[in-house]
């Protein structure tokens, strides 16, 4: 919340002779947050005349005039409807008619006038101003745009509805010089006004998974800082295969989102001692003929890619259980748009 120190001066007036002291606040220009409370100060001291009544009017957007007249024994009267957000906590007797507003609105901005009426001497008067702040409501947006060589927006970072209108700018970290800011303001009728960035860029797949923040600042509140991280969706890239065991080997793959992941065995159904688990592709046996070529496959919405294993499996008289198996070698080379993994 706002916070403003109050220093008062009191000014000598004359009239007829008649010396008075007129207090007033120093800031006439009060700032004050949206539903906040203000203090409407006003006191004379100082004088013998006597106080017929307290009168208070005020220029505001919402409506022009007088609204509230305090008459002796502190009696309060509404010159219209009744405002119960004016709070008379002065005393009538002590001249000083002082207000409580609370719950102020940007409605009520503008000036306020307490007018004393004297006698013999006559009316008295201060004014004071009223200046509603709005802090703004933050909110970091962000998009997820599919890989392309297009600038496409990557984040909209928006200060919304704050007076005076809030700063937003941007901490790209290892995104400078890839991405650009763009800035918009809207001004609206009430006097606020709402402040976006949006961070552009081309979508590529390196960019996948890197913070950003956004900074926000205004005068009605700390810096707000606001993070996310850049979602970038791309198709699959190349597969490989892992060799978990010597019967166990697992599909890998960079993709977003999470790329699903299905194993085949060319020109034959999957034999029941192959199971397959997600990326997985577990033997359960190591007889010959589980040999041939498995075929896995990485799928996502926006693509998909695939490489082949080729498994033999040889069987020999030596008794040690090792060499049942043979010698297993490891090759990679390309079919068919995919890659082989044969294991001899």
């Amino acid at each position: 919340m706002l916070a403003f120190s109050k220093r008062y001066i009191t000014r000598k007036i004359s009239f007829n002779n008649v010396r008075m002291l007129l207090k007033y606040q120093a800031d006439q220009r009060v700032e004050v947050l949206l539903g906040a409370t203000t203090i409407l100060p006003c006191e004379i001291i100082g004088t013998s005349d006597r106080l017929s009544q307290i009168t208070w009017q005020k220029t505001t957007k919402q409506k022009d005039g007088h609204f509230l007249t305090i008459r002796p024994n502190n009696e309060v009267k509404y010159s219209n409807e009744e405002d119960l957000r004016f709070e008379f906590i002065g005393n009538f007797d002590e001249k000083n008619g002082t207000l409580k507003f609370s719950n102020i609105t940007l409605e009520d901005e503008g000036s306020y006038t307490c007018i004393f009426s004297l006698l013999p001497s006559g009316k008295q008067s201060r004014t004071s101003q009223r200046v509603v702040h709005v802090p703004p409501n933050t909110n970091l947006m962000s998009y997820t745009p599919i890989e392309g060589n297009e600038e496409v927006p990557l984040a909209t970072c928006t200060a919304a509805a704050s007076k005076p209108k809030a700063e937003v700018k941007w901490i790209k970290d290892s995104l400078e010089g890839k991405v650009r800011e763009e800035l918009n303001e809207t001004q609206h009728a009430n006097g606020t006004t709402t402040t976006w960035s949006t961070l552009l860029g081309k979508p590529g797949r390196e960019m996948n998974g890197q913070l950003v923040k956004c900074v926000i600042s205004s005068e009605t509140i700390k810096e707000e800082i606001l993070e996310t991280n850049i979602q970038i969706h791309y198709s699959p890239g190349k597969v490989n295969i892992i060799e978990k065991s010597k019967v166990s080997y697992e599909c890998e793959t960079e993709a977003n989102p999470i790329a699903t992941f299905t194993w085949k065995r060319s020109g034959q159904p999957l034999p029941p001692s192959v199971q397959v688990e997600g990326a997985t592709l577990q033997f359960s046996s190591q007889s010959n003929d589980l040999s041939g070529l498995y075929e896995c496959e990485a799928k996502n919405p926006y693509g998909s890619k695939h490489t082949y294993l080729f498994v033999h499996f040889s069987t020999g008289n030596c008794a040690d259980p090792w060499f049942l198996t043979g010698l297993m070698i490891l090759l990679t080379i390309l079919f068919a748009g995919g890659g082989i993994v044969l294991l001899l």
